[in-house]
């Protein structure tokens, strides 16, 4: 029974680590609070985010600044509170992983 506990830790253990920098992103900064892959909670889905900004030419340093400044307007009355802690990478990482989804 232990044995089997300890090969199930290892290989949850190993999945979280299989793509940390994604893991790391979705448990911070309390973005699934507001929002969801495929369904508007408060503010849109990502994939919604995705299909509006994808083939537009700024629109991935756009997002990066629409995360670290906040604001309001591009998806209705409800502002997006700023995120000036989160670093550039992070917000390079999760703009890119946002973009990407279909």
């Amino acid at each position: 029974m232990a044995k089997n506990f300890i090969y199930l830790l290892l290989l949850l253990s190993l999945n979280s680590f299989s793509n940390p920098n994604k893991k790391a992103l979705e448990n911070m900064n309390g973005c699934y609070a507001c929002h969801s892959v495929k369904v508007k909670i408060i503010g849109p889905s990502f994939i919604e985010i995705s299909k509006k900004y994808k083939n537009q030419s700024a629109s991935r340093n756009d997002l990066v600044k629409k995360i670290r400044d906040g604001g309001s307007g591009n998806w209705g009355s409800i502002p997006m509170i700023a995120h000036p802690n989160i670093s550039e990478e992070d917000l390079s990482f999760m703009v890119d992983w946002i973009l990407s989804l279909k």
